[in-house]
């Protein structure tokens, strides 16, 4: 790869407002859906989380010392507007206000997600949430007043957070469907509407703020056969383009693929439309693709009938997921390190759609405490964060249109299945799931690294 990053090009990082803010009661927040937690016994719930919202300033200092460009982060939909009638709250609106000034006066460009897992639970209280045409307007509507608040000052959009699991887990949605299949069904169905959505969220952009640009953000799924098997090549093939491109596909193109369309129909998942749909979904394109990436997986032919149920439930398909034996596993990364996973996911997707595309996210956990001496050492996390960083030099370097750089993440935030026990921050936050303590910040070795890569403009020698 090249010794040098191109000029301009955004180092950031990234976190999601009920992973870090906390204050649930706090400035005129209503509930979300993400409140509940998952319920499993000794893990934490998002009510204090990493305590952003009292800790913002010191924050961005951090990021400031750091170096980033770019910070990626989400607003909160039911911060910002409370209950089902979507007004906004001032108080809302003046904290990320706050924030987002100082990031710019640090020299920090502000990159939002408008949609991070949370669904505001006015919503589903009011008309079920996702599940019901009416939350298109409702996105609409909170779309168009950040658009037209923050004009100018956030010229870097993202409208949904990886819609697979935005759409599958219950936790997120509210949906209290039991039946497993229909359950499935519900999150094509609700997929379908995050695309209406995310459509007249691109038009709203392009018509407000012409200079802004806004994208999506997809987990991509790089999927290997098991074998050189033609039926397991199948399977893989059949596998991403239910895991990945029938999402993308919706966003980029407002259409799915021939196989999408045919497996939808073939189990009954195929979703209600209406004949205004497909000029929403043809009247706008996003301007980037945001790249989820951590790991690959493996899967092979299915040679047993469908059984719907379990997590991830999109493992239910033409394929069968199974472990990839070529790969190093650890112990929060059960499918194994891959970082030429990241590589060739990312020109799968450039192939396919031809758009720019930025890393939103990428990252190490591990289990961490300070040592004797209150340091973290995360060699790991280095070693991972510089593999995958390599792959993404070497593909700007081929000339795929790559301008950004985010790791997750930058400050430990609670994992929503495992809580602060699984850490990805560049910087420790002092609490475990227990006991809050004080929540201050401790710089890892991982942050002095990306420092130097920032301030170099390429990988340290």
């Amino acid at each position: 790869m090249a010794n040098r990053f191109p000029d301009g090009f955004l180092w950031g990082a990234s976190t999601s407002a009920f992973q870090v803010e906390g204050a649930w009661g706090e400035g005129g927040r209503g509930k979300s859906t993400t409140d509940r937690g998952f319920g499993i016994p000794g893990i934490t719930d998002g009510s204090v989380a990493s305590d952003h919202y009292h800790r913002w300033k010191e924050d961005v200092d951090l990021m400031a010392e750091l170096g980033l460009k770019t910070y990626r982060m989400s607003f909160s939909w039911c911060r910002i507007m409370p209950g089902a009638t979507c007004e906004p709250n001032p108080e809302a609106l003046a904290f990320y206000d706050g924030l987002i000034d100082y990031l710019l006066e640090k020299g920090i460009e502000p990159f939002v997600t408008l949609y991070h897992f949370e669904c505001p639970q006015a919503l589903v209280d009011e008309f079920g949430g996702w599940l019901d045409r009416r939350m298109i307007d409702a996105f609409a509507r909170y779309a168009e007043v950040c658009f037209r608040h923050f004009k100018g000052r956030v010229k870097l959009w993202a409208t949904i957070n990886e819609q697979l699991i935005a759409t599958a887990s219950s936790v997120n949605t509210g949906d209290t469907e039991t039946d497993p299949k229909r359950h499935q069904g519900n999150t094509y169905q609700m997929s379908y509407h995050m695309s209406l959505a995310e459509h007249r969220a691109f038009e709203l952009l392009h018509s407000i703020d012409p200079e802004a640009k806004i994208g999506p953000v997809c987990a991509i799924q790089v999927t290997y056969p098991f074998s050189s098997s033609p039926a397991d090549v199948m399977a893989a093939l059949n596998a991403e383009e239910m895991e990945q491109f029938y999402m993308l596909d919706m966003s980029v193109r407002g259409s799915y693929s021939p196989y999408a369309a045919s497996y939808l129909k073939r189990e009954g998942f195929y979703p209600a439309v209406e004949p205004e749909d497909d000029a929403v979904l043809h009247g706008s394109t996003p301007d980037f693709i945001g790249i989820n990436y951590y790991s690959s997986s493996c899967v092979k032919e299915r040679t047993e009938p469908i059984v719907f149920g379990g997590f991830p439930p999109w493992g239910a398909g033409d394929f069968v997921l199974c472990g990839n034996p070529r790969l190093e596993k650890t112990e929060w990364m059960p499918n194994g390190l891959d970082p030429i996973g990241l590589s060739i996911g990312m020109r799968k997707v450039h192939d396919r759609y031809g758009l720019p595309m930025i890393i939103t996210e990428n990252g190490m956990a591990l289990s961490e405490e300070p040592d004797e001496s209150g340091a973290i050492h995360d060699e790991q996390r280095i070693a991972y964060l510089s593999a995958h960083i390599a792959q993404v030099g070497e593909l700007i370097e081929q000339g795929y249109p790559i301008f950004g750089y985010c790791p997750w993440s930058f400050v430990d935030v609670v994992s929503s299945h495992q809580g602060f026990a699984k850490r990805y921050g560049l910087v420790y936050v002092d609490r475990t799931d227990d006991d809050i303590r004080t929540c201050d910040r401790i710089r890892k070795d991982s942050f002095y690294w990306y420092q130097k890569v920032i301030a170099g403009n390429q990988l340290p020698e």
